[in-house]
Order: structure tokens, then sequence, then C-alpha cells
């Protein structure tokens, strides 16, 4: 078994493994030269990204800068939005639906490390040998889905279809579909209903209509 095999199987991993520093080396090279570019290089933006993820539907604008720790590790879905800062960390893998948008600073991080420090120092990996090890949960962020400035989605996570997360929230358990969310740890504040729709601020909607 692999390395990167263990980290899906939710396994104990070593993170300094050659060959995971292999992959991690060409995606933050890759992360780091999309974060150079401009808006107006969409080719080049597109054909770095090609590289980078290991699946991305149609659409899909990042605003930069970005950090990916795998890339290959995470998929995103059609019309995904991601404002300015935008970091994942997917030791394990991260999955995102259409539709979703991100505002600034948002993280997603899947690994975890031991609590107890000797541990998280060092242990005895599959091999009999002394590394520094540790395990990853995967992150899965459903359809139209709005993350504010500063979330931050912890491993393990499930955010349902049509959620909205407040502004700076630690998102640390599943989030059922359609809920407004927030809050550190993040806790569901109520579902979102017909009732929250735009239809019902005139003072907002000024002489703009909803598309039917």
């Amino acid at each position: 078994m692999t390395e990167e095999q263990r980290i899906f199987d939710g396994l104990l991993f070593n993170p300094g493994h050659a060959d995971l520093r292999k992959i991690k080396a060409k995606a933050h090279k890759l992360s780091h030269q999309y974060s150079l570019t401009f808006e107006d290089q969409v080719e080049e933006r597109e054909e770095i990204l090609q590289q980078l993820l290991g699946a991305r539907g149609e659409k899909c604008f990042l605003q930069g800068p970005i950090f990916f720790h795998y890339g290959t590790h995470t998929e995103i879905g059609s019309s995904f939005f991601a404002n300015y800062n935008l970091t994942i960390q997917d030791d394990a893998r991260v999955k995102i639906g259409n539709y979703t948008s991100f505002g600034p600073n948002v993280t997603i991080v899947t690994p975890v490390h031991p609590l107890i420090a000797s541990e998280r120092q060092q242990m005895i990996d599959q091999h009999g040998e002394v590394n520094s090890l540790c395990y990853a949960k995967p992150v899965t962020i459903g359809n139209n889905v709005w993350l504010s400035a500063n979330v931050t989605v912890c491993g393990g996570v499930t955010i349902g279809d049509g959620c909205v997360i407040g502004a700076g929230s630690v998102v640390t358990r599943d989030i059922p579909a359609h809920s407004l969310a927030a809050g550190v740890p993040c806790k569901v504040i109520r579902t979102i209903t017909e009732s929250d729709s735009m239809r019902y601020q005139p003072e907002v909607m000024g002489d703009c209509r909803i598309r039917e």
C-alpha cells in the first residue's frame, strides 16, 4: 500500500515520504505560478488548473492568490467561485459542488495530528521506522453553498447543498442541507426558507427582479 493510499484509507501516514513530497512540491509550484498571474491571463490560468486539480467543472473562477497542498486530491464542480486567499490543505480528498462560492480567506484543512506531544513528534510506522505521522479526513461541500469570509472547514466535515456559512466560522461538524450556520464552533442557526427571498426586501431590490 502506498502512502497516498494510506491517506485515502484514513490511516496514519508519513507526510515526509518522498512520493508525497513530490506531489506536494508540484502543487506548491503550480499554486505559486497561478498566484502570480493576472485575471486576464485566462489561458495561462486554465492550463495551470488543468495540471493542478484532480477534476474541475466548467466556468470556474479562482481570484488568487491560491494554495493547494496536493491539488490532485481536490475536485471542484462547475461555476465555482473563490475570492482571494483560498487555501486547501487537501491531504485527504476534498470535493466541492456546482455553483458553490467562497468569500476571501477561506481555508479547508484535512490533516489531523495526534494530541499527545510525544506522539506528534515521532511514532513507529508500518515499516518499523521512526517518523512523524498524521492522518487526514475528507471534506465534502455540496452544491449552491456559500462560505463567507474567513471560514475554516476542518477535516471530516460534510456541508450539505444550499447552505450559507457565516463569516469567521470554524466548521468542525456536518451541516445539514439548506442551513444558515455560523460561529466558533459553527452551529446551525436555522433552515433557509422561501421567506428569505430577496423579493421580501424591496428596499434592497430597487428596480431589480427575481429570475423566475
